[in-house]
């Protein structure tokens, strides 16, 4: 019996001396190591230095990977799922190679494929491929350009633009873009921080704060449209500690308006960023920035630096965190399961993100833009906001208007203005040669609607009825030279591209949606039904919406089906 257990144990013991998984490179774990520095070795950390990598060398090799893992104490296929996850990874095995030093995104979404992308892709592959890589990329968020290239998101790639192509150089936006804005000392010369320091004083209550907020109707400004004032007294009436998630992430086709204000007045955005940490009572504030914006990272670290220089007192800690190619990750709990350092996943509901968020903490979390008004709701009141509406609508919003156009961008107009007024009111009317043909009234998810339902107002609830809504106020506006249909499909690829694949309604519909919109004739029967189960049994905003613009083409646009 002695000899049998020997026998038995004997292989346990090797087993349990042999390392697990794939083995750590010295040199990786050196280079890794080096670039962490005495930073911490926290989970919520992974994807900043997973960034840090992909900077340095350009790729994400398997033994980096496996050094990351090692140095944060997780398992290899935690940190290897994480970076799989997010589209601007590239995730390099053994024995394959490594992409291109320099890389050139172009936007082949909504607006960006009415003025070419397609054929500006496939011009530059065959000049370009394979010395540089040539990728087509949802909307980076620069759609009055349209179509747009974007060259150099990391240090390797900056350094290598030299001879690009004139296509490339005709269309793109390079990293020595410097955009210009009122820094610190400007802005306080206007009055800066007025507001927030008679907050902190106390010589502003944090009742009357909410009750302006409250009284004007600022609405969240991402999508979903939740009274602000009501969501700080909801935040505030939770336990603390209390934690603060901003959203820079917009990725919805047609929205670029928090990036227009961010490059333009950024200390308006902080200021009202730092009363809400006053009213409510928070200390750690979260500020999530997309990827495609190194401009708008920089300002803000930046400017932070400087804020954090000035005499205005005690101020809560402010972490910035980059984004890394997920459109999902706009979704309020997607985007804190990323700051976590997690695949942005949407969360089941309840508990709710007020109560239950970030870190387990009750969590206000805010689009840019809801934050951006707060200084002037609290120094100017409410009337010079409520009294600028249309058709009985009150307040401003700032729509992202692009397409056939003559003045493409951020214009900020009255609540409840219509299509065509904002057309011809703000944007210089349609392009030369273009009549107006139809409109996404809020982005890729929001629809489209004919140009005979362009003098509905476009405001929160007032689109419900026609199967859009207003959404981010993402405006795309396209002539007869465009096809709705094709416009939907586009979008349908985007969802379907974008979708995190955590539900299959979403995952297996929006590619099935996909297929069946390729073919010649669409089956007007199986896409309502599929849009349905889409709808009813979707986790989070994104597959519930996706079916709209499909939707909309079945109702509005029935004679380009035939």
């Amino acid at each position: 019996m002695a000899e049998d257990a020997d026998t038995t144990t004997a292989p346990r013991k090797r087993l349990r001396a042999r390392p697990k998984g794939r083995a750590l490179d010295p040199k990786a774990l050196a280079e890794v190591q080096a670039l962490l520095g005495d930073g911490p070795r926290r989970r919520d950390l992974l994807i900043e230095y997973l960034h840090a990598i992909q900077d340095r060398f350009g790729q994400l090799s398997a033994a980096h990977l496996t050094a990351l893992a090692a140095e944060l104490r997780l398992a290899t296929t935690e940190v290897y799922e994480v970076a799989t996850f997010y589209h601007h990874f590239d995730v390099v095995k053994e024995g394959e190679q490594p992409p291109p030093t320099l890389t050139v995104r172009v936007c082949d979404s909504i607006t960006c494929e009415m003025f070419g992308a397609r054929e500006l892709i496939a011009d530059l592959r065959t000049e370009l491929e394979p010395a540089v890589r040539i990728q087509a990329v949802p909307c980076v968020g620069r759609c009055e350009r349209a179509p747009v290239a974007v060259v150099g998101w990391n240090p390797i790639e900056r350094a290598t633009l030299d001879g690009i192509s004139r296509a490339v150089a005709t269309h793109a936006v390079r990293p020595s873009y410097r955009p210009e804005y009122p820094d610190l000392a400007a802005y306080r010369a206007q009055g800066g921080y007025r507001s927030y320091l008679r907050v902190a004083k106390g010589e502003l209550s944090t009742e009357l704060v909410i009750t302006r907020l409250e009284e004007a109707g600022l609405r969240g400004l991402g999508g979903a449209g939740f009274p602000v004032g009501r969501k700080w007294r909801l935040v505030r009436g939770f336990p603390a500690p209390r934690l603060l998630a901003v959203n820079v992430d917009e990725g919805e086709p047609g929205t670029f308006k928090d990036r227009f204000f961010l490059e333009s007045d950024p200390h308006r955005f902080l200021e009202g960023m730092l009363i809400a940490t006053k009213v409510v009572g928070i200390d750690q504030v979260y500020v999530y920035v997309r990827d495609e914006y190194p401009q708008c990272r920089e300002i803000l670290a930046r400017e932070i630096e400087a804020l954090q220089g000035a005499r205005l007192g005690p101020l809560p800690v402010i972490h910035l965190r980059r984004g890394a190619g997920a459109y999902i990750c706009g979704e309020e709990s997607a985007m804190i399961e990323s700051i976590e350092g997690k695949r942005g996943m949407p969360r089941l509901r309840p508990p709710y993100v007020a109560e239950v968020g970030l870190f387990g903490r009750p969590t206000l979390e805010h689009n840019f833009e809801s934050l951006y008004w707060v200084r002037d709701l609290v120094e100017r009141g409410t009337g010079w906001f409520t009294a600028e509406g249309r058709r009985g609508r009150k307040g401003l919003r700032a729509y992202s208007v692009s397409g056939r156009v003559s003045k493409p961008g951020v214009h900020v107009a009255p609540a409840g203005i219509s299509a065509r007024e904002l057309v011809d009111e703000y944007c210089g009317g349609m392009l030369p040669g273009h009549e107006l043909y139809g409109y996404f009234p809020g982005g890729a998810s929001g629809g489209i609607l004919p140009a005979a339902l362009a003098d509905e107002p476009l405001d929160f609830d007032t689109l419900q009825p026609h199967g859009c809504f207003i959404g981010s106020a993402a405006v795309i506006v396209f002539s007869r030279h465009d096809s709705a249909r094709a416009l939907a499909l586009n979008a349908m690829r985007f969802f379907a591209h974008e979708s995190c694949g955590q539900c299959t309604p979403c995952r297996v519909g929006a590619s099935k949606a996909v297929v069946l919109m390729e073919r010649r004739n669409w089956d007007r029967q199986l896409l309502p039904e599929l849009a349905q189960v889409m709808v009813d049994a979707s986790i989070c905003g994104l597959g519930q919406a996706a079916p709209n613009p499909m939707l909309c083409v079945l109702k509005y646009f029935p004679q380009e089906l035939d």
